[in-house]
C-alpha cells in the first residue's frame, strides 16, 4: 500500500505542473475554451490513472523478474547460451516498446511504405539484443565501457557517410525510442541481476552501462538497413 500512494504522489507532482500550464494557455489562447479545458482535464486524469498503473507494475513486476532473469541465468547457463539467451531478451522487450512501435508506425507512413515498420522493428530490436549481448559479455571479460562507446560511436559516424541521408536521422531517433519506459527498467534491472552473480556487490557499478550500448545498437543496425535499401 505505500508503494502504490508512493507512486500516486510521484505520479501527480510530476504531471500536474504541465496540466495547469496547458490549461492556462488554452484559457488565454482559446476564445471558447471551457469545451478544450473540459476534454483536456478528462484526459489529464485517464493519463494520470494510467500512467500511475504503469508505474506500479514496473516497480513490482518489471524490475524484480528483470533482475531476478538476470542472477539465475549466468548460475544456470554457459557463456555462450547466456548471450544467446540475452540477444532474444533484448529482441523481445524492444519488440514491445510503445515508443518503437509509435517510431516505426511514422516512418511507414511518412516513407509511403518505403521502409516497412515490421522491418524497421526487427532491426531495431536485433541492434538492442547484439548490443545487450555486448554489454553482458563486457562485464565477463572485463572490458572498460569506454572503449566500446568509442569503437560503437566511430561506426555510427562512419556509417553515417554511406547511407542515405534520410536514414541518419531516422537511426537516431530509433536509438533513443529504446530508451522507453518499458526497455528501459528491464534493461537495467537485468543488468543489476548479471552482474550481482558476475562480479558480486563490490562491482554493481558494471550494471550502468547496458542502457548507453542498448541504445547504441540500434543506431547501427538501422544504418546498415539504409546500406541494404541504397
Amino acid at each position: 500500500m505505500d508503494e502504490v500512494k508512493t507512486i500516486a504522489k510521484e505520479t501527480i507532482q510530476a504531471i500536474f505542473p504541465i496540466v495547469m500550464m496547458v490549461i492556462v494557455i488554452q484559457l488565454i489562447l482559446f476564445d471558447d475554451p471551457l469545451n478544450h479545458v473540459l476534454q483536456f482535464i478528462i484526459g489529464a486524469l485517464m493519463v494520470t490513472v494510467g500512467l500511475g498503473l504503469f508505474l506500479l507494475g514496473v516497480k513490482v513486476g518489471l524490475l524484480r523478474i528483470g533482475e531476478l532473469i538476470g542472477s539465475e541465468l549466468p548460475q544456470l547457463l554457459s557463456f555462450p547460451i547466456l548471450i544467446v539467451f540475452v540477444v532474444f531478451l533484448g529482441i523481445a522487450v524492444t519488440v514491445a516498446e510503445p515508443d518503437v512501435r509509435v517510431l516505426a508506425q511514422q516512418i511507414d507512413v511518412v516513407s509511403d511504405g518505403a521502409i516497412s515498420k515490421n522491418v524497421l522493428v526487427a532491426f531495431v530490436g536485433l541492434g538492442v539484443g547484439l548490443f545487450m549481448a555486448i554489454a553482458a559479455a563486457r562485464m565477463l571479460l572485463g572490458v572498460p565501457m569506454k572503449y566500446l562507446l568509442a569503437v560503437g560511436y566511430i561506426m555510427v559516424f562512419a556509417l553515417s557517410y554511406f547511407v542515405p541521408s534520410n536514414f541518419v536521422p531516422v537511426a537516431f531517433d530509433s536509438g533513443g525510442v529504446t530508451t522507453g519506459p518499458l526497455t528501459v527498467p528491464f534493461i537495467m534491472s537485468l543488468g543489476v541481476g548479471i552482474t550481482s552473480v558476475i562480479g558480486g556487490k563490490e562491482s554493481l557499478g558494471d550494471s550502468f552501462g547496458f542502457v548507453a550500448l542498448a541504445s547504441l545498437g540500434p543506431i547501427i543496425a538501422v544504418m546498415l538497413l539504409g546500406v541494404i535499401y541504397a
